[in-house]
């Protein structure tokens, strides 16, 4: 109910009881101008002579009109403020009805007064409460039965009630985000051992293959025996190298601590790619460098970084063997060093480029070198750790692969 109703009918209130009380008044000294004039007939009149003298003297006239006027001025009273004092009480009734709990409507009738007009305004708020709950329990009752996706409309004149919807709607965003991911983390678990299962079997199954083979005795002479050996080896080698990666994978995943220190992106790239250039020359490939000459410095763990960079650089020199060079970039925008590592050979096709730092994605250009389908996701992992993001493009020019890292703030 608005300030300025509650105004009006506390000061109606006030004016109906003055009325009554000045109506009463009125009404009593009627009463007892008209029982004086009666009294001044009556006295005359044989009858009543004696008895009217024998009050007259025995307790006098005074006495008499005192207690008619005030018998008179509280009946009159009651009658003028009698459906005042009803209207007040049934007032007093919705209201500790609504305290209660009980927002049931039609319990007052609305007037042309101003109590009538607060009447109906209680009437009103008490319609408007009962069916915004109503809307809050169907909500309530939608989360329930499993339907997240129901809001709760919010009416911001409802005031804290608005903030409970508010919060309810949170409630269920916040319970429907968690069984998405709960859902989510399912199938990347379900994934990932399906991944890991086919890609274990089908290097275990050729070195079981070859092993039956020398086992059984049934190659022809030693040099067969050791091409034999040669692949069962080889088999081996690769099984191994997925076995490193998926340890890699969920020790980084996994959340382990990081050994950060300064360190100089132009350096540490400088020194990888020497490290590379034996893999380089036999690919008949050569590395460029491009960065700036001032030190770019980032806080980081060295031995993670060098890890993905790693990974990069295998990936360029397998898949840009047909171009003579691989280049490393280093840029520094804002408060983030990009580093870009770039081949010039075949794009990656343009459905494979938002899936191919997935793990186990079969996509023709998503595995980086060793085969094992994870070292673009180590590379994501890595970069994620430390605060940054990979992203990469490709075009019929050049494919590019970004690891943008947060720089060092000075002290």
């Amino acid at each position: 109910m608005p300030f300025n109703l509650g105004f009006k009918w506390l000061h109606t209130v006030r004016w109906k009881f003055l009325a009554a009380v000045l109506a009463s008044a009125a009404l009593t000294a009627a009463v007892l101008y008209g029982f004086y004039l009666l009294s001044q007939y009556l006295i005359k009149v044989p009858f009543f002579t004696v008895t009217m003298a024998l009050v007259i003297n025995r307790i006098g006239s005074t006495p008499v009109l005192i207690v008619l006027g005030g018998a008179s001025f509280v009946f009159f009273y009651f009658l003028f403020s009698r459906g005042t004092v009803r209207r007040l009480e049934q007032l007093d009734a919705a209201l500790r009805a609504m305290e209660n709990g009980d927002l049931g409507a039609g319990m007052l009738q609305p007037s042309r007064d101003e109590l009538g007009q607060a009447a109906g305004s209680i009437d009103r708020l008490s319609r408007k409460l009962a069916e915004y709950l109503e809307r809050m329990t169907e909500g309530l009752q939608a989360v329930a039965s499993g339907r997240l996706e129901y809001r709760i409309e919010v009416d911001r004149s409802y005031g804290d009630l608005a903030i409970i919807a508010e919060s309810i709607n949170a409630m269920a965003e916040q319970l429907d985000r968690s069984i998405r991911d709960e859902r989510h983390a399912e199938k990347t678990k379900n994934d990932l051992i399906t991944g890991v299962s086919h890609d274990l079997r089908t290097p275990l199954t050729s070195i079981l293959g070859f092993l039956e083979v020398i086992e059984q005795d049934r190659y022809k002479d030693e040099v067969e025996l050791r091409h034999y050996v040669n692949i069962a080896y080889e088999k081996s080698r690769s099984l191994k190298k997925l076995i490193d990666d998926l340890f890699e994978y969920t020790r980084i995943g996994g959340g382990m601590p990081l050994a950060c220190t300064s360190l100089d992106l132009t350096g540490l790239l400088r020194q990888l790619a020497e490290e590379f250039v034996p893999s380089l020359e036999k690919a008949s490939m050569s590395c460029r460098l491009i960065a700036p000459e001032e030190p770019l410095v980032i806080e980081a763990d060295g031995n993670l970084l060098v890890r993905a960079f790693e990974n990069l650089m295998s990936n360029a020199i397998s898949h840009g063997n047909a171009s003579p060079y691989v280049d490393i970039e280093i840029e520094r925008r804002d408060d983030v060093a990009a580093i870009r590592v770039v081949n010039y050979g075949d794009p990656i096709p343009a459905g494979d480029l938002p899936f191919i730092f997935d793990r186990f994605y079969r996509g023709d250009r998503s595995r980086t070198s060793g085969g094992t389908g994870l070292g673009l996701a180590i590379v994501k992992s890595i970069a994620e750790v430390h605060g940054g993001r990979v992203s990469a493009r490709s075009d019929r020019s050049r494919t590019a692969f970004e690891i943008a890292l947060p720089v060092a703030r000075p002290v």
